[in-house]
């Protein structure tokens, strides 16, 4: 069986390399998105997909578009089944009809939860116990394939995006070699979605790393974990955008002040700060362009720290 394997960021680098590694199973090539500029000098990188591809030395594709000169040279490469994770784009008809067995995908939350492109996120902000990894077919419409396969992941409540993340693409890689032998050797079941349970999750912008003090010490620290390594927390000190990377929900009591004044410090928690609702102990922080810091040493050069207002 011939694999045409879409995929972009690091999350979907485990599955393709597992298909690689899967006996019986040729990887055809390797869709992913067009190098993007990156870093200090805005040199053009490609995905973290196309840099394993090429280590393979497995056939890549980077189109801006699925027009007709991409469905003719991925005909020439004779593929049997389109697997996606992560691409980042809709696949239209024409594009799907190219492969005899169709196309599967892989994604990130428990199906039908959280269709769209952040089930990841989604599932820290609503500070759920449990989310998982459905393996699906491909449809015209958005997340809404038939499951092929499914696997919960308890959530423990310090999970970022991050490390989730990374959780995530392992799982999905073994959840996908399981689905792969089971569509070789004709025994794999659909199980079709109950499309009233459908919840959606929208796509993540920098602006959604803005703190408002006014929400609960809860949803603050869930938006910090949901948002890490990006867009990152953030909010102003004194003129500054400050970056807030890590904390927690402060269990002991303070005198009530303004949401996003600075409390002070206590030894076992790191620097307290007013929310709408609660406290937040910030661990770690960072001002833009500096270093990330623990909190004692980022207070060592912040004097006035204590008792400042935060907010844009």
């Amino acid at each position: 069986m011939r694999v045409l394997f879409a995929g972009s960021p690091a999350i979907a680098v485990p599955s393709m390399e597992a298909v690689y590694r899967q006996d019986g199973i040729d990887i055809a090539g390797v869709l992913t998105n067009p190098d993007t500029p990156k870093g200090r000098h805005g040199t053009p990188q490609p995905t973290e997909v196309a840099e394993s591809a090429q280590k393979l030395n497995i056939p890549i594709l980077k189109p801006l578009k699925l027009d007709a000169t991409v469905r003719e040279r991925i005909c020439l490469l004779k593929p049997d089944l389109l697997v996606s994770f992560a691409y980042g784009r809709i696949f239209g008809p024409k594009f799907l009809a190219l492969f005899p067995l169709g196309g599967i995908n892989i994604h990130p939350s428990l199906l039908p939860k959280y269709r769209g492109p952040s089930p990841i996120q989604a599932a820290i902000l609503n500070r759920d116990t449990v989310t998982g990894i459905t393996v699906q077919t491909l449809t015209l419409q958005m997340d809404q394939g038939d499951i092929l396969s499914v696997e919960q992941i308890p959530l423990s409540g310090r999970e970022t995006a991050g490390s989730l993340s990374e959780l995530a693409a392992h799982k999905g890689a073994q959840l996908l070699t399981e689905v792969l032998i089971k569509i070789a050797n004709g025994t794999v079941t659909r199980t079709a979605q109950n499309h009233s349970e459908a919840s959606y999750c929208k796509l993540i912008s920098r602006d959604d790393g803005l703190i408002d003090w006014n929400l609960s010490a809860a949803q603050i620290e869930a938006k910090i974990r949901a948002f890490n390594p990006w867009p990152l927390c953030r909010t102003v000190h004194n003129g500054r955008e400050l970056f807030i990377l890590e904390a927690g929900i402060f269990k002991g009591q303070e005198p009530i002040k303004s949401p996003g004044q600075v409390l002070g410090i206590e030894q076992n928690n790191g620097i307290l700060i007013q929310t709408g609702d609660g406290i937040l102990s910030v661990t770690r922080l960072q001002y833009q362009a500096k270093k990330a810091l623990f909190w004692r040493d980022f207070l060592n050069g912040v004097r006035d720290f204590s008792g400042s207002q935060l907010g844009f």
